[in-house]
C-alpha cells in the first residue's frame, strides 16, 4: 500500500502590490512569477493585465515566457464585479493543481471608459473584501496589481483595507458592513409600484421604456429570482434603459453578506442561489435593511 501524499493546510494567499512605473511593476511582478514556477503541483502562473504590461514581462521573463500564461485584462475584467468572482471561480475549478493552487497575477480594468465611478469602486472593493472569505479554503497565490497611474489613490488606499499583508488590512464583514452603510438614493417620485413583481409585469415595462427584447427578458429573469428570496411586500420600478432599477421589499431579514456571490454548487437554483443569478446579469445588486424589519433588495441593470 502507497500512502497518499499530504498537503500541508491552504489558504487563499491574497497579496497586492500598488507599482508607480513600470520598473516598480517588474519589481513586483517577476519575483511573484518565479514563485509559482518554482511551485510544486501548480500548473503555470497566469498574468493577466494590461496589454502593455504583459508585452514587459515577456520581454523580461525571456525564455520562461514560454512557461507563463497571458490575458490580457479586458479579456477577463469585463461586466460587473460579480462576473469576476464567476470567471475566477471557473477558472479555479477546472484549470489549478490540488486545492486550486495555482499563482495568478490579476490587474483589474481601472481606466477603460473613462474610468472607474465612485459607485463602481466602492464594489470592486466590496468584492475584494468578499475574495478572502469565498476563496479561503482554495490554496491559490493571487497578486492584485493597482497601478497608481491608473487606478488612483483614493482606490488605492480602499484597496489595501482588503488585502492582508498591507498594514492597514480590515476584517472582511466589517468592510463590507462599511460599504453597505452608505445610503442608496431613493426611488424617484414617478417610480412604478407593484403588489406583486411578475415577471411578465417586468419585462413589459422594461420593454416598453425602450430596453431591447433580449435584455428586458433578462431583467425580468433577475427580478424574479430575487422575489424567490420572498415573501415579497412591495416592489418598485424606475430608470431609462439600460439602467433600469427595480427594488424589491422582502418581509424576511436576510444576513448574509455572502448570498449570491458564491457559485451554486448543486443544479438548478436554490433561493439563495438564485440571487447569484441576479447578480451576474445587473451591475449591481444591493441589499439594505428595510424600515419595517425587513429586507430590500435593488437590482439595476446597467
Amino acid at each position: 500500500m502507497t500512502a497518499r501524499p499530504v498537503h500541508p493546510p491552504v489558504a487563499f494567499d491574497h497579496r497586492m502590490a500598488a507599482p508607480t512605473t513600470d520598473d516598480a511593476f517588474l519589481a513586483a511582478a517577476l519575483p511573484f512569477l518565479a514563485e509559482g514556477l518554482a511551485a510544486p503541483d501548480e500548473p503555470p502562473p497566469l498574468a493577466i493585465a494590461a496589454p502593455a504590461k504583459l508585452d514587459l514581462l515577456r520581454d523580461a521573463l525571456g525564455a520562461d515566457a514560454e512557461r507563463v500564461g497571458f490575458v490580457p485584462h479586458t479579456d477577463w475584467y469585463f461586466g460587473s464585479a460579480a462576473n469576476a468572482v464567476a470567471r475566477a471561480a471557473e477558472h479555479l475549478a477546472g484549470h489549478t493543481g490540488p486545492d486550486g493552487r495555482v499563482h495568478l497575477l490579476m490587474e483589474p480594468v481601472w481606466n477603460g471608459r473613462a474610468g472607474r465611478s465612485p459607485r463602481e469602486s466602492a464594489e470592486w472593493i466590496r468584492y475584494e473584501a468578499l475574495s478572502n472569505l469565498l476563496f479561503a479554503e482554495a490554496a491559490t497565490t493571487a497578486l492584485c496589481v493597482y497601478d497608481t497611474r491608473t487606478a488612483g489613490s483614493a482606490l488605492v488606499a480602499a484597496a489595501r483595507r482588503a488585502h492582508p499583508g498591507t498594514g492597514v488590512y480590515e476584517d472582511p464583514l466589517r468592510l463590507v458592513a462599511e460599504l453597505e452603510a452608505v445610503p442608496l438614493p431613493p426611488p424617484p417620485p414617478d417610480a412604478r409600484r407593484l403588489a406583486v413583481p411578475e415577471a411578465d409585469t417586468v419585462r413589459d415595462w422594461a420593454a416598453g421604456r425602450g430596453m431591447g427584447a433580449a435584455d428586458a427578458e433578462r431583467f425580468a429573469a433577475a427580478v424574479a429570482v430575487a422575489a424567490a428570496l420572498g415573501p415579497v411586500t412591495g416592489a418598485v420600478l424606475w430608470g431609462e434603459p439600460p439602467g433600469c432599477v427595480c427594488e424589491l421589499t422582502l418581509a424576511r431579514r436576510i444576513d448574509d453578506p455572502l448570498i449570491g456571490f458564491a457559485p451554486p454548487t448543486t443544479p438548478g437554483l436554490e433561493p439563495g442561489q438564485g440571487l447569484w443569478f441576479a447578480r451576474q446579469v445587473c451591475a449591481y445588486v444591493d441589499l439594505r435593511d428595510a424600515d419595517d424589519g425587513g429586507t430590500a433588495v435593488r437590482l439595476q441593470y446597467v
